[in-house]
């Protein structure tokens, strides 16, 4: 049997599991962890649709044959190919119009209704869609993101990674690194800025080699394969719900993530690190919301003395 051709579509302007308005701004971090779909077609011909400032995290991946940028010239010869299968994972409703009029055989992931013109799952997507629409099944959600993404596909899951083809230039400097700094639609998941201070300065006190994300320069920043290379400089990596999170992730570092307003459940560690919830956990998290409506962020109640323990447990084991 020859090669499938395949067409994925991921640029990040919405989330798969989540059902906010996309702002044309890729989510990095929701690129990445789609990243394991790719173990299902390493034998085909894959073509990879994505924001053009998301091509760090997917140039160079010997199992993507094409990696385009969303853009008019792209899309047009995209219109005038076949393909066996397409899987667009974006719900962007301008996204959807355009990936149904691209000729595949099978499609896979989220549509355009053809009746009410309103965003809608293929038959096998349909879970997915759900968590993402209602608040109270996201809420309840006990799956990883890779097991829904597998079951869209029509595969199951059995624990494949990400995969990242950048090769950092940075190996171990650090024993922790503090990754602080969060992007502007999610606010709450912040953990305080005197917590950070506080945790920081137990660790140096216990004689630790600390890098923090807020104190580099502008390199790292800004630029997205800096970034990448100082995630890889600590040997644990504490850092809030985030891409940073799931590039320590692919990275194999011992992760500790902090939750509070987002799902821990939907992501999976691969047995290198845990989620740190707020205790005790509030009735309304994670509650996806941007502005916190109880009057206190939830991330205040997770503690630097906890995490402090958590480190000092995780370089031990």
């Amino acid at each position: 049997m020859g090669k499938k051709e395949i067409l994925i579509i991921k640029t990040g302007y919405s989330e798969v599991l989540d059902n906010s308005q996309s702002s044309f701004k890729p989510s990095f971090g929701d690129i990445l962890r789609t990243t394991p779909l790719l173990h299902l077609y390493k034998s085909d011909n894959v073509t990879w649709v994505t924001d053009k400032d998301a091509f760090p995290l997917l140039e160079g991946n010997t199992y993507i044959h094409k990696l385009l940028p969303l853009e008019f010239t792209s899309a047009m010869h995209l219109l005038e190919e076949d393909f066996d299968i397409l899987i667009n994972l974006e719900k962007n409703h301008d996204i959807c119009n355009f990936s149904k009029r691209i000729s595949a055989w099978r499609k896979h992931g989220f549509r355009i209704d053809a009746k009410t013109q309103r965003v809608e799952a293929y038959d096998r997507a349909y879970e997915s869609f759900s968590i993402s629409s209602d608040p109270e099944m996201k809420k309840k959600n006990k799956r990883h993101v890779q097991e829904l993404l597998f079951e869209m596909a029509g595969s199951t899951w059995k624990g494949e990674k990400y995969i990242l083809p950048y090769s950092p230039k940075i190996s171990k400097k650090y024993d922790i690194c503090l990754n602080n700094k969060i992007g502007q639609k999610w606010p709450t998941k912040a953990w305080p800025e005197e917590n950070w201070n506080r945790l920081e300065k137990m660790l140096v006190r216990r004689g630790l080699k600390v890098s923090r994300q807020d104190k580099q320069g502008k390199e790292v920043l800004e630029n997205l394969y800096s970034y990448m290379d100082w995630i890889n400089s600590g040997e644990v990596l504490v850092t809030n719900d985030s891409l940073g999170m799931h590039l320590g992730i692919c990275f194999e570092k011992k992760v500790l993530g902090l939750f509070g307003a987002t799902p821990h459940a939907e992501v999976y560690f691969y047995g290198n690190g845990k989620a740190i919830l707020p205790s005790p956990y509030p009735d309304c998290a994670p509650c996806f919301k941007g502005i916190c409506e109880r009057g206190n962020n939830c991330m205040e109640e997770i503690f630097p003395e906890e995490v402090y323990d958590e480190v000092l447990n995780i370089l031990t084991t």
